[in-house]
């Protein structure tokens, strides 16, 4: 890893990037989504890491790129997932007064719905559970402090797509808000456990769906 200086700033970099070219995305265009998440999100989140992670001099471990702890790794992204699944069935009872998962995919067939929530997940978590909180972490030597403020930030990205997208009013957005950082807790937790983003990307996956189905 590099110093905690050069960590704790590239860290800052990348999440004032992407707070602030994310979310000037988010405000002007609206293309199709297989679009934006196959081809825009990799740009704008991965590329930047990219850069990071070769100022650096350093590899893909860096961001918990990595075969190990495999075990470790399934146990608690799909333990945890559990927890997110029940999450799904409440709010999903909740706003359709019956249990209709097809409102989280719409009318994309399932494989490409599923391919799209993978490159989506792989996206966020290298970018954001991978470089970001791992940085964070590293930097500040205290997990929980640094799983706290990652996952703030998390959320603070998250803000326009419930605004200029969904159109959620006020309590929606602050619900919705509420769930993207209980998740950001999620994510970093069971990075921190394995030290694998495998996890968070699973878990990311598990997560994706029932989230969608607040809108």
């Amino acid at each position: 890893m590099p110093k905690k200086e050069i960590a704790i700033k590239h860290s800052t970099v990348l999440a004032a990037f992407l707070l602030i070219v994310w979310g000037f995305y988010r405000f002007l265009f609206k293309l199709p989504i297989e679009v934006e998440e196959l081809f825009i999100k990799p740009l704008i989140w991965l590329l930047p890491v990219y850069f990071l992670v070769k100022r650096e001099k350093l590899g893909i471990a860096s961001l918990g790129v990595s075969l190990k702890n495999l075990f470790p790794t399934l146990y608690y992204s799909l333990a945890l997932g559990v927890f997110f699944a029940l999450e799904a069935l409440v709010i999903n009872v909740i706003k359709y007064k019956t249990i209709d998962f097809s409102a989280n995919i719409g009318e994309s067939p399932f494989t490409l719905a599923l391919f799209i929530s993978l490159t989506t997940a792989v996206s966020e978590e290298i970018a954001f559970r991978g470089y970001h909180f791992n940085r964070v972490w590293y930097a500040m030597g205290n997990e929980w402090r640094a799983n706290l403020i990652t996952s703030f930030v998390w959320a603070l990205i998250h803000i326009p797509i419930s605004i200029f997208w969904w159109k959620l009013n006020l309590s929606g957005t602050l619900i919705y808000l509420l769930l993207t950082t209980l998740f950001g807790m999620g994510s970093a937790f069971v990075f921190a456990k394995t030290r694998n983003v495998a996890s968070s990307i699973i878990l990311h996956i598990l997560w994706e769906w029932p989230i969608v189905l607040f809108r």
